[in-house]
């Protein structure tokens, strides 16, 4: 039986290593646990957290006036039966994502070696619609298994009701949903899916839309990440964050015109900007872009916290800072980048208690 403790701290359960208090903190290790622990604080109208990997997540520093669920169930299964010959990989919600990741390359399976070495739990995946490298796993999950706290049931969503958009879900900004299990439909292969992403082609030495071998593919990615201060080590102050901190802006033709103008008038009549077409006429840009031209380097520091000296999109925590010393920081960003070029950056972590 999980057992109710009292007042324990968060930072110790997020990767950027701030947060306070929870009033109470509750371990599920099984589905009846999880589901047990959400509907008797949903029966004693107590607001619920439910915690996984705590890597994309704002906690703060007055901590979490309710019942903090963390997710600790286990378990993968593997086994033929997808559609079009492909593998069922189901797995439990508390099963952590990079050694998930990891197992299946090691098994031959593609579709998620592109999001090799990012941090978290895999119950947080399908919230997020986690993406990296030209792959996210809307374009693998099957079916996502749920305990729904309106109907107070477990029901499985397929794919087309989990309503997937960039890094963007049904389950975001909701908490109607408890991520139980998810399903994962992969190519059984010795090559990875078609290389997408222009960085990492040239990190393999590949063109664009070829293949390479699985491992190969991790590797690289790995490197990438690494480089970036993207894959976790207590050695390196750049990899306590939450990632990336800002999602990349998709804009509409009139917010794309207005930034040509004002890119032309800060940086002149040559200067241009990454621009990515989707697929229903918008056109998303760079965050890391926008910030880095809008004055704010790598390494930026605002008190104890700065942006990673590695990658422009990650606010880190190398000193014992608070969480409103990191707001203020990202307040600080957001407003240069829209004063600057007229474009209002988004946060991608989860807040908790608080908002920019």
């Amino acid at each position: 039986m999980a057992v109710l403790c009292e007042g324990v701290n968060l930072a110790g359960y997020t990767t950027l290593r701030l947060g306070g208090p929870a009033q109470w903190f509750v371990e599920a290790t099984t589905d009846d646990e999880l589901i047990g622990a959400v509907r008797k604080a949903d029966e004693a109208g107590t607001d619920v957290l439910v915690l996984g990997g705590g890597s994309n997540l704002v906690v703060a520093d007055e901590g979490f006036g309710g019942t903090v669920v963390h997710v600790a169930t286990r378990g993968v299964m593997i086994s033929p039966g997808a559609s079009g010959g492909r593998v069922l990989v189901r797995a439990q919600a508390g099963e952590e994502w990079e050694p998930f990741v990891a197992r299946c390359v090691e098994e031959g399976l593609a579709g998620v070696e592109c999001l090799s070495g990012i941090p978290g739990r895999l119950g947080a995946t399908p919230i997020q619609n986690v993406g990296a490298y030209g792959q996210d796993v809307s374009e693998t999950i099957t079916w996502v298994r749920a305990y729904d706290r309106e109907r107070r049931e477990v029901v499985t969503l397929d794919r087309d009701a989990c309503c997937f958009s960039y890094r963007g879900s049904a389950f975001k900004g909701s908490s109607r949903y408890v991520v139980l299990e998810v399903a994962f439909a992969l190519e059984l292969a010795d090559l990875s899916t078609p290389v997408r992403y222009a960085e990492l082609a040239r990190t393999l030495g590949v063109e664009p839309g070829d293949r390479v071998p699985l491992k190969d593919a991790r590797e690289a990615v790995l490197t990438l990440r690494r480089g970036k201060g993207m894959v976790l080590d207590a050695a390196d102050p750049d990899t306590r964050s939450a990632g990336s901190f800002f999602t990349n802006p998709i804009l509409d033709a009139g917010q794309l015109a207005d930034l040509e103008k004002r890119v032309t008038d800060r940086l002149g009549p040559d200067a241009s900007f990454p621009r990515y077409p989707e697929a229903d006429g918008h056109v998303k840009t760079s965050a890391a872009w926008l910030i880095d031209k809008a004055g704010f380097a790598k390494g930026h520091a605002r008190g104890p916290v700065r942006i990673s000296s590695k990658h422009t999109l990650a606010l880190t925590n190398p000193d014992g800072a608070r969480t409103e010393d990191l707001l203020e920081l990202a307040r600080e960003v957001r407003d240069g980048v829209r004063a600057a070029f007229g474009v209002t950056l988004v946060n991608e972590p989860v807040f908790v208690g608080v908002r920019l």
